[in-house]
This record gives C-alpha cells, sequence and structure tokens, in this order.
C-alpha cells in the first residue's frame, strides 16, 4: 500500500512539474476565421493588412468581423491597402467582450479603444468605438468621431475564449471618416521629415547628407523597409566618432540602420534572430539579432545592445522605429576586448620552502602601473555597450534559475502533501 502512495506521489509530481513547464499558445485569428466560410474576405484582409499577427500578440482583443457582402460593399469604394488597414483596425477593440457582456455593460454603454487608436493615427479620441446595449436585446456599434452615433448592431458570436478572445459578427463596417482618410502612397513619405519630428532629426539631417544612403532607402519604400532611427541625444554623442569614418563607411553606418523588409511590432515580435540590412554585401554581412523579452524589443550587435523604444509610422510596406542607442557594425568598429583572466592566486609558503622576498615588489607593481594601455581599443562607449550584454545575459540567467526554481518548489510541494497522507 504504502509502494502505491509513493508511486501515486511520482506520478502527481510529474504531473505538476509538466504543468509549470507548459507553454501557453496564442490564438491564431486566421485559423478561427477559416472555420467561417461566409468571413473570408475579411480573413483574407487582416493578412493583407498585416493586421492578423497584431491580433494574435494581443491577449485580451475582440474582433468585430463583417462577413462577405458587407466586405465587398466596403471595397467597392476601392480604398488603398492602408487606408482599409486603418478602417479594419477600427473594428478590434483592445478590451474583451463576448455576447454575455455585451449586454451586461455597466451604465448600458461603454468607450472601447481600438486597434486604430493605439497606431496613433487616429486623431484624439477618433479611434475609440461606442457600445451601448440597447432595448429588446440589441446591441449597437458606432465609432466616437460620428459622435458616437450607433451605425452597426451585433449579430451573433462566432467564437469566445473567455477574457481571452471574442470574435463577434457585426452587421456592417463602422464608417469613420479619420479611419476612412486617404493615406499617402509609402514612396510618397518623407522619411527624414517624419524622422525630424519625432526626435531623430540629427540622424535625419546625416542622412540626408549622405546621397547614397538616401538613395538606398528611397528605392527600398515600396518593396518594403523598416527603419532603425537612432534618437537625437545618442547619435548627438556619436557624431566625433561618424565624422572619422571613410564615405563607404559613413554610408554603410546609416544603411546598417534600415532593412530591405516591411517589419510591424508584432513581426519583430515573432520573428527573432539574424536580420540583414541595407549594408549587407555578401561576405559583408553587416547583421545583428533581433531579440525581444516580453513586450520590449531588442536588437544586438556583437558591440552594442539597443532598445526600439517607439513606433513613428507602422503602415506596410513602410515601418519607422525609434531606438536609444547607435547601431555598431563589427565591420566598422572593434567589438570589447575580453577581460583578462585574473591571475592564479600564489601558493601558500611552507616550512621547508619560504615565501620569496618582498624585495622588487613595489618596483614590479610600479612598471605594471607604468605600462602604456593597448591602443588598439574598442571605441569610447564599447565599454558600457559591453557591460549592457553582460547585464541582460545575468538578467536571462537569473530569469531562467527562477523558472526553474518555481518546478523544484511545485514539486518539494506536491512530495510534502503526499507524504502527508501516508
Amino acid at each position: 500500500m504504502q509502494r502505491l502512495r509513493l508511486a501515486n506521489l511520482a506520478a502527481l509530481a510529474v504531473t505538476l512539474l509538466l504543468l509549470a513547464t507548459a507553454t501557453t499558445h496564442a490564438h491564431n485569428i486566421t485559423r478561427i476565421l477559416e472555420k467561417h466560410p461566409d468571413f473570408s474576405t475579411f480573413n483574407k484582409y487582416l493578412t493583407l493588412t498585416h493586421l492578423a499577427p497584431e491580433i494574435n500578440q494581443r491577449t485580451t482583443i475582440t474582433v468585430c468581423a463583417i462577413d462577405n457582402g458587407a466586405m465587398n460593399e466596403l471595397l467597392s469604394k476601392h480604398p488603398s491597402i492602408n487606408t482599409l488597414k486603418n478602417i479594419l483596425s477600427l473594428h478590434v477593440l483592445l478590451d474583451y467582450f463576448g455576447a454575455k457582456k455585451l449586454h451586461q455593460i455597466t451604465n448600458g454603454t461603454a468607450l472601447a479603444a481600438t486597434m486604430f487608436q493605439a497606431t496613433g493615427t487616429a486623431p484624439g479620441s477618433m479611434g475609440f468605438v461606442n457600445i451601448t446595449d440597447l432595448r429588446g436585446g440589441k446591441v449597437g456599434f458606432g465609432a466616437e468621431n460620428n459622435g458616437g452615433a450607433l451605425s452597426a448592431f451585433f449579430v451573433k458570436s462566432l467564437e469566445e475564449i473567455p477574457y481571452n478572445i471574442s470574435i463577434i459578427q457585426i452587421s456592417k463596417p463602422l464608417p469613420s471618416a479619420a479611419a476612412e482618410a486617404p493615406t499617402p502612397a509609402p514612396s510618397q513619405q518623407n522619411l527624414t521629415s517624419i524622422m525630424s519630428r519625432h526626435g531623430c532629426k540629427v540622424f535625419a539631417d546625416t542622412l540626408s547628407a549622405s546621397p547614397d544612403a538616401m538613395s538606398t532607402f528611397s528605392d527600398n519604400v515600396d518593396g518594403g523597409l523598416t527603419v532603425f532611427c537612432p534618437m537625437d541625444d545618442a547619435f548627438k554623442a556619436f557624431l566625433p566618432k561618424y565624422k572619422n569614418l571613410t564615405a563607404a563607411g559613413k554610408a554603410s553606418l546609416l544603411e546598417y540602420h534600415a532593412t530591405p523588409v516591411y517589419e510591424s511590432m508584432a513581426m519583430l515580435k515573432s520573428n527573432n534572430g539574424l536580420m540583414n540590412t541595407l549594408a549587407t554585401d555578401g561576405a559583408s554581412k553587416f547583421d545583428f539579432t533581433v531579440q525581444n523579452d516580453g513586450d520590449q524589443v531588442t536588437l544586438k550587435t556583437k558591440i552594442v545592445t539597443a532598445k526600439i523604444t517607439g513606433t513613428l509610422i507602422d503602415e506596410d510596406p513602410l515601418a519607422i522605429y525609434t531606438i536609444d542607442k547607435v547601431l555598431l557594425p563589427m565591420e566598422l568598429f572593434k567589438a570589447p576586448a575580453p577581460s583578462p583572466a585574473p591571475a592564479p592566486a600564489p601558493e601558500p609558503a611552507t616550512a621547508d620552502a619560504p615565501s620569496s622576498p618582498k624585495k622588487g615588489g613595489k618596483k614590479k607593481k610600479q612598471k605594471a602601473a607604468d605600462a602604456p594601455a593597448d591602443e588598439e581599443t574598442a571605441p569610447a562607449d564599447s565599454p558600457s555597450d559591453a557591460a549592457d550584454e553582460s547585464a541582460d545575459d545575468g538578467n536571462g540567467a537569473v530569469r531562467f534559475n527562477g523558472a526553474r526554481y518555481v518546478n523544484v518548489i511545485f514539486v518539494v510541494v506536491a512530495l510534502c502533501f503526499g507524504f502527508s497522507l501516508l
């Protein structure tokens, strides 16, 4: 009997360990809507506008889907893909509204933020949607910039994963002058103007002064371009080093801050790994590593680790993000020299082997102090950057060990509980 209890206890411990280390899988809006063919057009354009991966990254969200007939009516106005993204993002609420909650709204009405509001593209509060529980079991929806007028109504719930994702059908698209406003084509966007207006003027001015780099940026906009723009303080401090580069080196440094593909924030968070840049040319890799920790995305070179601090524009095929440091490629800058290994501790003196006389000790120390510093060192800011990378690695190690400790605690608790039953 005792052996049986011990066996059951071991099985319980293993189960708890597996539960503690299990990975939670996020929802997939595309796969969910594939089960509802009447919404295939809506599903298609969630993918084409790159809204689908952004929806999948959210943990609490409501998608107000419209059927194929309503989508065809919307598409008959021939909106550009960028304008259509704004319109559909207005139909993605950043809160959970299942069928039950829609009929139990506090005070009968609620104002919900949308993905359109979150992009910063919506002027003022025009990216909010008014939801009102009406008489007779109806629930109305209306864009806030229309005075909250209810223009669409709840039809039915398609799929619900409580408090995670709710996909509901509404009767027709939500009209919004702000969302439907024509969006300029990417090739018509003034890259340096966007950067200058949002804290990256020094980088923008430097880019404008480099015809070769500016031409490379402009030529890639229509096909897909993601720019990582250092903020003014960071690039201003870097300018003395930039001026010491050759003309080719200056162009490569600037081109190193952009990739020839469109990467939304959701894509950056899900597609970690090496990324080529506009400066990549055969054996000259000029790449860096994208790595995320929760909501924070970092760009790591062999020399520096920079964090993405904001989004200036994110409209396929163009994205511009701000970063807190200048990206330094190892092709142009030397990595910090590794720290020297500590000298071995002197052997303890014995009776048969007396310690060496101290004569001359001070002289040796003086020689070491007078030794000239190695001139082949990394740039001035490399040691601090190396420290940043060390700190990141240290934090990662702590998090990993912490997870292991949690698992051990689960097992210990299970064992204690089991033995108390014996």
